[in-house]
């Protein structure tokens, strides 16, 4: 796993970029948030989905909850991009709307969205 780091409009942020799953389990979410902390001087983070455990998106397993719950208790942000439209949950699309509308967590298309959805 690599980080790309970036600065837009004076905040840093990462890119996840990985050849596999880097989100697993709440503690591998935590890890990651540590490593961009110490690593690139960021909270901020920027990951495909596709870097994720598939479990997340299923909602009743809990996982996604307390990852991201964790997330903001550390003072973390994150964005993750890739392609929604396969889940077809009620539950899920409702999570993903209600967190697009905060400024902690977001859930969108592509890469490019989300740069602009976590330096907003």
């Amino acid at each position: 796993m690599n980080l790309e780091v970036s600065n837009e409009n004076g905040l840093v942020y990462a890119i996840v970029v990985s050849d596999k799953k880097v989100v697993y389990d709440e503690q591998s979410a935590l890890d990651l948030l540590i490593y961009a902390k110490y690593n690139a001087g960021t909270k901020n983070i920027i990951i495909d989905k596709n870097l994720i455990i598939e479990d997340f998106f299923v909602l009743s397993t809990g996982l996604a909850g307390a990852i991201l719950q964790k997330y903001i208790n550390y003072g973390g942000r994150i964005a993750i991009y890739g392609d929604f439209t396969k889940y077809t949950s009620k539950p899920l699309k409702d999570f993903i709307y209600e967190s697009n509308k905060g400024k902690d967590v977001f859930f969108v298309s592509t890469k490019e969205e989300a740069i602009k959805k976590m330096c907003r």
